[in-house]
């Protein structure tokens, strides 16, 4: 599945004059990493448009091919915290996160990752502290994102920050 990040016109190095490719060429070598997750993909118009410049004009978007993650961890609330996550069966990884944080939306992959390959071992659900303050407040909520671990209705631990996978994998494997 691929997703628009942003339309962006990008100059090719054949539309470059010699001498502002000389300049860059021998001003040193920057290797960057290689990343195949983004492709440039062309504008197509149905309108022909006129360039002044002698270039002319040649603009592409962004997209990403990356692969999305089969299993999406569900939101839970104060309506459903009761059911899902204390009166559950089986050990439960709630990460508590906001839009706003950084290094939230950097764990959000690894969590997801963890549900999936936990799958009917573990339950993950992560919870929206602005929109459910209490449940924060009754954890002691203080820096997000906060990882807790519940096996039968008990806080058994809390990972806090954005940690790597191992250490999350360690902290599940104790309960499991």
């Amino acid at each position: 599945m691929a997703g628009l990040l942003e339309t962006v016109v990008i100059p090719r190095a054949s539309a470059l004059p010699r001498a502002s490719m000389a300049s860059v060429a021998g001003s040193g070598s920057v290797r960057f990493s290689e990343f195949r997750g983004l492709k440039i993909q062309p504008v197509r118009s149905s309108v022909k448009l006129r360039s002044t410049s002698k270039f002319g004009r040649r603009g592409g978007r962004i997209v990403c091919e990356a692969q999305e993650t089969a299993v999406e961890v569900a939101p839970v609330s104060d309506s459903n915290w009761q059911s899902l996550v204390l009166e559950s069966a089986s050990p439960v990884l709630v990460e508590f996160w906001a839009p706003w944080c950084g290094p939230c939306r950097m764990i959000h992959p690894v969590i997801d990752k963890l549900a999936k390959q936990y799958a009917g071992k573990l339950k993950c659900y992560k919870v929206n502290t602005d929109e459910s303050p209490s449940i924060a407040t009754q954890y002691g909520i203080r820096s997000i994102p906060t990882v807790i671990i519940f096996k039968n209705g008990e806080k058994k631990e809390a990972v806090i920050g954005a940690v790597p996978e191992s250490t999350l994998t360690t902290s599940i494997e104790k309960f499991l």
